[in-house]
């Protein structure tokens, strides 16, 4: 932890962003920037949208299963998914002008929980990444995931703007990212859940968390994890 936050405050000195990995291992072939600077972000997840809503119609529409063959973590109902019948837009940003809401201090709170929180991070290593701002850190690495790296970084990019996010961590296919200024109501929440739906995240798509109750878990939530 002392040697994340050094690395951290010495951050605009070095131009290094400090990151925990769960296993040290060589970058990968980086994602040239200007696919991040050129990608229109609102088009293509309003067109993610439509794909992801032509899916959930599907799944509505489909008989439900026999009782005895339900998950058992949702035995009752189906997850209805995200309550919009047309492309909502991107959720509206938090105020950086809100007491308390400091990106750096988040970002130290979210590697405190990684380190020795219920579920520490395995083995951690810090990475240092020459990155010019911690949204594009996944391109800069070379992240290996089968995520699109420039539409993850554009949408980190926007949520670093309006939600004090930073990328924090990488454990093998799972970012955290740390958030300043979470949503603080239900409303709000759902909004903003559909865009980490959009993401693609098998966390949040494997159909084991019903998109309410996911929403709900993002209220005052300072850690997000894909």
């Amino acid at each position: 932890m002392g040697s994340w936050t050094h690395c951290q405050s010495a951050r605009e000195e070095t131009g290094l962003w400090p990151l925990l990995v769960s296993t040290p291992y060589g970058p990968g072939r980086p994602t040239a920037l200007a696919a991040v600077d050129t990608l229109d972000l609102h088009a293509v997840l309003e067109r993610d949208w439509h794909s992801y809503r032509a899916f959930q119609l599907r799944q509505l529409a489909a008989p439900q299963e026999p009782r005895t063959y339900r998950r058992a973590s949702n035995p009752g109902t189906r997850d209805p998914g995200a309550p919009f019948d047309r492309w909502p837009g991107l959720a509206a940003g938090i105020p950086s002008s809100l007491a308390g809401a400091d990106p750096a201090a988040a970002a130290r709170t979210a590697i405190a929980r990684l380190m020795a929180g219920p579920y520490p991070l395995p083995k951690p290593h810090l990475a240092l990444v020459p990155a010019t701002r911690s949204a594009d850190i996944p391109a800069v690495m070379g992240w290996q995931t089968e995520a699109p790296l420039p539409l993850l970084c554009a949408l980190l990019r926007s949520w670093e703007d309006r939600f004090g996010a930073r990328v924090v961590a990488f454990d093998g296919a799972m970012m955290h990212v740390s958030v300043a200024r979470p949503s603080r109501d239900a409303d709000h929440a759902t909004h903003l859940a559909l865009e980490h739906v959009l993401t693609g995240a098998d966390n949040i798509n494997d159909g084991t968390v019903p998109y309410p109750d996911y929403a709900a878990s993002l209220v005052d939530s300072a850690l997000w994890s894909f």
